[in-house]
């Protein structure tokens, strides 16, 4: 139901948490996702902890699912001093290629817990359907003039 985009993500993600960068807008960090079929649905949800629904972005173009979300630093008191920062920041985002055997007309959202989870129903062109089997009529008419 879907393809993978980009072969190499896995690797970008380990130097990111090795190197300790995060997504800026010209270059973003990649977001986990898992992608699986529930009866007549494509589900496909996204990690996203700390980041708020206003600062998601989720698009359709043709056949390509673009989610985009960023992670702005928490406004902290003048007396606090920062000790750790492991929690990334910046820009997240994927694509992914979805077949077209979805309904991407009729795509649902919803975000709880940090995860924000799209709904693509199944095409009805795509179920499994039974097909009649007429009988085929015996009786040959002549074509007269």
């Amino acid at each position: 139901m879907l393809m993978r985009t980009d072969p190499f993500r896995e690797l970008d993600r380990l130097t990111q948490q090795l190197l300790g960068t995060s997504g800026t807008w010209s270059r973003p960090s990649a977001m986990p996702m898992d992608a699986y079929r529930e009866g007549d649905e494509y589900v496909i949800a996204f990690d996203l902890p700390g980041v708020t629904s206003e600062a998601i972005d989720i698009d359709v173009e043709r056949h390509m699912l673009t989610v985009k979300a960023e992670r702005r630093p928490v406004q902290k008191a003048d007396d606090v001093q920062m000790e750790l920062s492991e929690r990334p920041l910046g820009v997240f985002s994927r694509q992914v290629m979805l077949a077209d055997t979805l309904d991407t007309e009729n795509i649902r959202a919803d975000y709880e817990a940090g995860v924000l989870t799209l709904r693509i129903p199944i095409a009805e062109r795509a179920k499994p359907r039974k097909i009649a089997i007429g009988s085929a009529d015996t009786t040959r008419k002549q074509i007269g003039d």
